[in-house]
C-alpha cells in the first residue's frame, strides 16, 4: 500500500487536521520526496541531511518526536505510540554510524511507517495487531539481549581467569 495515499478523515478538530496535513507534507519531503530514475525507490531529505554530522539526525529526530506529539493528541493507543517510538529509535541509532546509518535511511523510512500507524489509528478506535505486539516485543526482546549478553560474557571470561590463576584478586584483572 502506498502510504503517500493513505489518509483520514477530517476530524472535528481544525487544528489537528492542519497537523496532519503537515506531518504528511513534511514526511514525504523527508523520506519520498526525490525518486531514483528507471525504479521504484524513493528517498527524500533524511539520508541527505544525515550527510552532515549532528545536523540532520537532530532535525530528523525534531520531527519524529512531532509525529509522536500528535499521536498524544489523537489518543492513539499506547502499544502503537511505543511502535512508533521503536522505528524513531531505530533511525536514530542507525544515524549514529557515518555512512551506514545515511544508507539505512534509504531503506528504513521511520517517518513514513510512523505516518501510516498514526492515521489507521487516529481516533479510529482500531485495535493493535499481534504484529504491533510482536515488533515492540521483539525490539525489547532484543535490546535486553545486547545489554545482558556482553555482561554474561564478561562474567565467564572473569570466572575462566580466576579458575586460571586461583588466589589473585579479582580487581587485578582489570
Amino acid at each position: 500500500m502506498d502510504m503517500d495515499k493513505v489518509s483520514t478523515p477530517p476530524t472535528r478538530d481544525p487544528k489537528a487536521d492542519k497537523a496532519m496535513e503537515t506531518i504528511r507534507r513534511w514526511s514525504h519531503y523527508l523520506d519520498k520526496a526525490f525518486r531514483i530514475p528507471g525504479t521504484r525507490m524513493r528517498f527524500g531529505w533524511d539520508p541527505i541531511l544525515g550527510l552532515i554530522p549532528g545536523f540532520g539526525d537532530i532535525a530528523a529526530g525534531l520531527f519524529s518526536v512531532f509525529i509522536l506529539i500528535q499521536s498524544f493528541r489523537v489518543k492513539i493507543p499506547g502499544i502503537i505510540r511505543a511502535r512508533m517510538v521503536l522505528n524513531a529509535l531505530i533511525d536514530a541509532v542507525s544515524g549514529a554510524f557515518p555512512l551506514i546509518g545515511d544508507i539505512f535511511d534509504f531503506v528504513w523510512k521511520s517517518n513514513s511507517l510512523n505516518l501510516a500507524l498514526l492515521e489507521k489509528h487516529a481516533g479510529a478506535g482500531i485495535e493493535p495487531e499481534t504484529s504491533d505486539w510482536i515488533f515492540v516485543l521483539g525490539i525489547l526482546a532484543a535490546s535486553v539481549a545486547i545489554v545482558i549478553l556482553p555482561i554474561l560474557i564478561v562474567i565467564v571470561v572473569f570466572r575462566r581467569l580466576q579458575a586460571l590463576f586461583p588466589g589473585k584478586p579479582l580487581w587485578e584483572f582489570l
